[in-house]
């Protein structure tokens, strides 16, 4: 994580990003040495879960050990042209968040319920409702015996949104002009709001 104070976040809001984004990249060792898996997480209560295919490569060194989660969004360069004071130098600005803890598998009776509490909180977003009650049980037994289940308890959590808090109003300005120009309107949204007010 950047080392700089000024791009800083409390952890309420850290855990409420990642609980939006909910997408990560979860790395953990193996004998094979550093591995990385792609998911959706659920984080609540102190703890992340997700589920990962069974021929993941990484889902048999999963449970009993340790992994950190990383979720990032509003990434983008930024061009020097796009401030007002001279003598700047390319940067990127984004905003990330590392869980870090032990990780467990999750029983049969978990799993389903990681699934259901998945479609529960990913389906409203898309304005839709599935349920696994459209899919016949035999069907969705299968689909289950082809995933694994996890639970990490975060212990660690480290976060940054760098978003050009170390920059003049007027820099910052030419940031969000240059990516409303540019279609990023989310992204130039994102820098505003780590305005303080004057």
């Amino acid at each position: 994580m950047h080392p700089a104070a000024a791009f800083g976040w409390d952890d309420a809001a850290a855990l409420a990003f990642a609980a939006e984004i909910a997408f990560a990249h979860i790395f953990a060792l193996t004998p094979d040495g550093p591995r990385v898996a792609h998911a959706p997480l659920l984080v609540g209560n102190g703890v992340a879960r997700f589920h990962l295919s069974n021929g993941n490569a990484l889902t048999p060194h999963l449970g009993g050990g340790h992994a950190t989660a990383s979720v990032a969004a509003h990434d983008h360069y930024v061009s020097p042209d796009w401030h007002v004071g001279a003598d700047q130098v390319p940067t990127w600005n984004y905003v990330a968040v590392e869980l870090s803890g032990p990780v467990r598998r999750l029983d049969d009776a978990e799993l389903v319920a990681l699934l259901d509490a998945s479609a529960a909180t990913f389906e409203p977003r898309v304005r839709e409702g599935w349920t696994r009650a459209k899919m016949s049980p035999a069907r969705f037994e299968a689909m289950c015996r082809g995933i694994t289940g996890f639970e990490m308890t975060i212990e660690t959590l480290r976060a940054t949104r760098k978003l050009s808090q170390n920059k003049t109003d007027a820099d910052v300005a030419g940031v969000v002009a240059a990516l409303e120009g540019r279609g990023r309107g989310d992204t130039a949204a994102a820098v505003r709001a780590t305005r303080r007010p004057a």
